[in-house]
Parts: C-alpha cells; sequence; structure tokens
C-alpha cells in the first residue's frame, strides 16, 4: 500500500515537475521585457543599427511654462531623458468630471529609451499638478542612426 500511495499523489497535490515548470514559465513570462530590451541592445551594438522601438517620445501636457520647463529640465537632470521640446500654447479640449472642458496647455516632447517610459512616467505623476496627468508615450519606428546615439549618449550615467 505504501508503494501505491508514493506514486500516486494525493489528489489536490501537484508534482514537484509540475511545480518546476510552472515556476520555469512565470519566471520566463516576468523576464521577458529585459530580455527583449537587452537583445536588442545587443544587436544594435552589433550591427551598428537602430532597432525600432528602442527609443520612444513622450508627450506631456503642462499648465504652464514654468511647470513645463521644471519637468522638462528635472527629466534630463536625472538621465530619463536625452532632450525635450517645449511646444507653447496647444489648445485643449477635454472631457472632466462630465463635462467638455477648454485650456491653453503646454506640450512637452520627451526623447528617452523605451525602458525608462515607465520610470519617467511614474517621476511626472510625482511632481506634476494635475491629478491626472496626460503622460503616454510612442514608440520611434525609424529616424538617423547618429541622432539615435546621441541619444544614448545623453542619457548615459556619469
Amino acid at each position: 500500500m505504501d508503494r501505491l500511495g508514493s506514486r500516486c499523489p494525493l489528489p489536490g497535490y501537484l508534482r514537484p515537475s509540475v511545480l518546476i515548470c510552472l515556476l520555469i514559465l512565470t519566471a520566463a513570462f516576468l523576464s521577458y521585457p529585459m530580455l527583449r530590451t537587452l537583445s536588442l541592445q545587443l544587436r544594435s551594438a552589433v550591427t551598428g543599427s537602430y532597432v525600432s522601438g528602442t527609443y520612444s517620445i513622450v508627450f506631456v501636457n503642462c499648465p504652464n511654462e514654468q511647470i513645463a520647463r521644471d519637468i522638462a529640465r528635472a527629466s534630463l537632470d536625472k538621465k530619463l531623458a536625452a532632450s525635450v521640446n517645449i511646444l507653447p500654447k496647444a489648445s485643449s479640449l477635454y472631457f472632466w468630471n462630465g463635462e467638455i472642458e477648454e485650456a491653453t496647455e503646454i506640450l512637452l516632447l520627451i526623447k528617452t529609451k523605451t525602458s525608462k517610459v515607465h520610470v519617467l512616467s511614474s517621476y511626472i505623476r510625482l511632481v506634476h499638478p494635475f491629478e491626472i496627468p496626460e503622460v503616454f508615450s510612442l514608440p520611434m519606428d525609424q529616424g538617423d542612426v547618429h541622432y539615435f546615439k546621441w541619444l544614448e549618449e545623453g542619457m548615459e550615467e556619469d
């Protein structure tokens, strides 16, 4: 009877091999973004070419120019971005609390590594005066290789 019990697990218990497989699958799923980023950087370094999506443009609307400049300068100081354009007087219409609102805002175009978008977005949410700041990004598909190299150098840690 003991032999039979050792070969057939009790109902509700998973075999150790199944648990190991589940752990490996979970680890692979969770590490995929990091592994993808590393493989893109390696390919770019070896071939000297740009890999689509390595860099992104983050769009952020600000209520005035001083706040826009403060966010831009802090993003550069913290090496979360290599370049920021400040575009004045964007007219915005949007729903807020069920009403259509109008405002004149300042638009930031922040150029950064796609791998830094999450940290940059978190930082902007922390310092931005809006309850729900407009922060979204688009990956850069194509562009000048020299410009992308310049972006990379601008975000290197000291």
